[in-house]
């Protein structure tokens, strides 16, 4: 499998780096592991120009909030952040599709609200990366093992099971607010 890099994703990444700190990298790959996934299961499509570039808004801003907003109560943050790059790049035909990549991305049944949009694929790719691989929907292991290779995890799973313990202490009765059903 050949992977392409996509400098979009770094161009949109770097104006993040001062507040992401040390957790840079592991964001950044995590968001390239996310992207890949799911390209992987859309497959071919007529508009696949517009649809990956969906993807990596979605893939970059879909976990920013938690280090912008300083919580693990992130994702209006999030989809703020994806929604202004939108309004800026002139694409408010994207919004809503884009919105709810964010808002479902950890939803635990799948998203059918709307099939034609990248919501579930994407919900698949980012639990595809969050289980390390052991859920696919599909996905070979060439494919995931040549991902992981290019965009290793860098602590990123580290550094979600230190929020996810520290989120616990603080709030026992909602330590995900994250997911939904």
């Amino acid at each position: 499998m050949e992977l392409h890099h996509i400098e979009k994703i770094e161009e949109l990444f770097e104006p993040f780096r001062q507040v992401l700190g040390n957790d840079f990298e592991a964001c950044r790959n995590h968001s390239f592991r996310v992207f890949h996934f799911c390209v992987a299961l859309c497959g071919t499509r007529q508009d696949s120009a517009q649809q990956q570039q969906k993807i990596v808004i979605a893939s970059v801003f879909h976990d920013l909030g938690i280090w912008t907003a300083k919580s693990f109560d992130y994702l209006p943050h999030s989809v703020g952040l994806a929604l202004e790059h939108l309004e800026n790049i002139g694409r408010d035909e994207w919004k809503d599709e884009v919105e709810r990549m964010i808002e479902e991305h950890h939803k635990l049944t799948p998203y059918r609200s709307n099939p034609e949009w990248l919501v579930e694929a994407f919900r698949r790719a980012d639990l595809v990366d969050l289980s390390l691989g052991t859920i696919r929907f599909g996905i070979t292991d060439i494919v995931i093992r040549t991902v992981r290779q290019a965009y290793p995890n860098a602590g990123f799973h580290r550094c979600l099971t230190k929020l996810a313990l520290r989120r616990l202490v603080t709030h026992p009765f909602d330590p995900l607010p994250m997911l939904k059903w």
